[in-house]
């Protein structure tokens, strides 16, 4: 089967230090693959070069077996369409209301007409279970559970093949932050898309996550099933999910 997504030998150089150097990562239709790793290790390098946001210095991207680094912008254009992304911190626009967040795509890329978008966003919000009345409220307005929920509608109302999930539980209790894990499990069963998270939550991983992979020194250390993740027999991966100061990775202080 073709990988909806596939990364192969990424690297980047940024400010003399290479942060990624040759990341190879793929992910099938239908799964849900997360990346996890300390911070500074180019996790969110890696989903910017995925994204076409920041080009690598070598390697390739590949989306349905077609080499989209290699495509002139408006055709990339074209292929970019079929992602969607949460953002860290939700990233919403506290100009509009909610439901002009939610559907920003529509109107401005899609040109959807107003109402159209407007009923296309509300339908959206049930689904993430974010109740109708906020639609005409600011982001601001919103809890931090709430604005996740929002975000995560933008992320889907286009109905992508492929979901990014950038720290999707960042800022949340554990309560809220496992209502958004159980959202975006829903969601990705629901569109039957790819779906490539990075985060450092582990509870956050083993609950989303068919297949782990952990990226360390701009590489791929370990990669696995999620249920597999304790017996991975790699000392990074275990140092990681435990939470160790002591081991082969040096803190950064």
């Amino acid at each position: 089967m073709t990988p909806k997504l596939q990364l192969s030998g990424i690297k980047k150089n940024l400010r003399g230090r290479q942060v990624l150097d040759g990341v190879d990562l793929d992910v099938a239709p239908g799964r849900s693959l997360v990346v996890i790793g300390g911070s500074g290790q180019g996790k969110s390098v890696t989903l910017k070069c995925a994204l076409g946001l920041m080009k690598p210095d070598a390697g390739k991207v590949f989306v349905d077996g077609e080499d989209v680094t290699a495509m002139a912008r408006e055709t990339r254009a074209g292929v970019m369409k079929k992602f969607g992304m949460l953002f860290q911190g939700g990233a919403l626009f506290d100009s509009l209301t909610v439901w002009e967040n939610i559907a920003f795509r529509l109107i401005y890329a899609d040109h959807v007409a107003r109402p159209d978008a407007r009923e296309r966003a509300i339908s959206t919000m049930r689904k993430v279970r974010l109740a109708p009345e906020y639609a005409e409220v600011r982001p601001i307005e919103l809890s931090g559970g709430m604005q996740k929920r929002a975000g995560l509608a933008r992320a889907i109302i286009a109905k992508p093949d492929i979901l990014f999930f950038d720290e999707p539980t960042t800022g949340l209790d554990p309560i809220t932050a496992d209502a958004i894990n159980d959202l975006i499990v829903e969601m990705v069963k629901d569109l039957g898309c790819a779906a490539v998270s990075i985060t450092h939550d582990i509870a956050s991983a083993r609950k989303i996550a068919d297949e782990i992979a952990m990226l360390q020194g701009g590489r791929i250390v370990w990669r696995g099933p999620a249920a597999s993740i304790d017996a991975s027999g790699n000392a990074m991966v275990d140092q990681f999910i435990a939470g160790r100061a002591e081991g082969p990775i040096q803190a950064v202080v």
